[in-house]
């Protein structure tokens, strides 16, 4: 994997305040640390940064930072965490992290589907679930891939792409479990039925037979009254 040289220098301007400056004059705050050293902060300008950001090894890209007015026993980085504004997503902070180029780092690879208008199972009307949309791979730093292509076009509905069939480069590792599924075809989602019309209507009152309304109504009436009260007093005696 290529190198990318980035020149950076030591920052002296901290705090709110001293970030926002930073920025105004199109430099990023950031910040290096690694095994056995001190974090060190840093500033990188913002146009050399976009550019090591935009190779075929994305945020993957083995940088190798140039520091002005400081030296770093290892130089070789990878770009740990970046920082975006919610509002204007512009870069705000970024995160270098120092490796070795003769130990084992785990990084997420990128997974890119090849020829998907000609898969298969999508020409039966099925509908493509990619799960994992970065594979997380444990490797040395110099054989981290690009990214993984997988050609599917012979997968059908039903089918169903697990971890232990991707084809990784010699020194490549997954970490996913071998039946983790990563890429799988559905079937087409059925409609749920519309409910009938006759049950969203509203149910016509039902009138017992040999029944007129009117005389329903009027039962309706007799039941709504109520019972003649009862008098708490004791009826009174008829005379003699």
């Amino acid at each position: 994997m290529e190198t990318i040289r980035l020149a950076v220098k030591v920052r002296e301007d901290f705090g709110k305040q001293g970030s926002k400056r930073v920025r105004r004059r199109g430099a990023i705050p950031a910040i290096v640390y690694g095994h056995n050293m001190k974090p060190l902060s840093i500033e990188v300008e913002l146009k050399e940064l976009h550019h090591a950001l935009h190779t075929k090894a994305g945020e993957n890209a083995l940088i190798n930072l140039e520091v002005q007015g400081a030296k770093l026993k290892e130089s070789t980085c990878l770009i740990k965490d970046i920082q975006h504004n919610p509002v204007t997503d512009s870069v705000t902070h970024v995160d270098f992290t120092v490796i070795s180029l003769t130990e084992e780092i785990t990084v997420k690879v990128p997974v890119v589907v090849k020829n998907a208008a000609d898969i298969a199972g999508l020409k039966e009307g099925g509908v493509l679930d990619v799960i994992h949309h970065e594979i997380e791979v444990k490797c040395l730093p110099t054989a981290i891939p690009e990214k993984f292509e997988i050609d599917i076009k012979q997968m059908k509905i039903g089918d169903i792409l697990h971890a232990s069939e991707l084809a990784l480069p010699a020194g490549v590792r997954c970490e996913l479990p071998a039946d983790e599924p990563v890429i799988a075809i559905h079937a087409p989602r059925e409609e749920e039925a519309a409910a009938p019309a006759e049950e969203a209507a509203v149910q016509p009152e039902v009138i017992e037979k040999g029944k007129k309304p009117a005389e329903e109504g009027e039962e309706g009436a007799a039941e709504a009254k109520p019972a003649a009260a009862k008098s708490d007093k004791p009826a009174a005696k008829p005379e003699k």
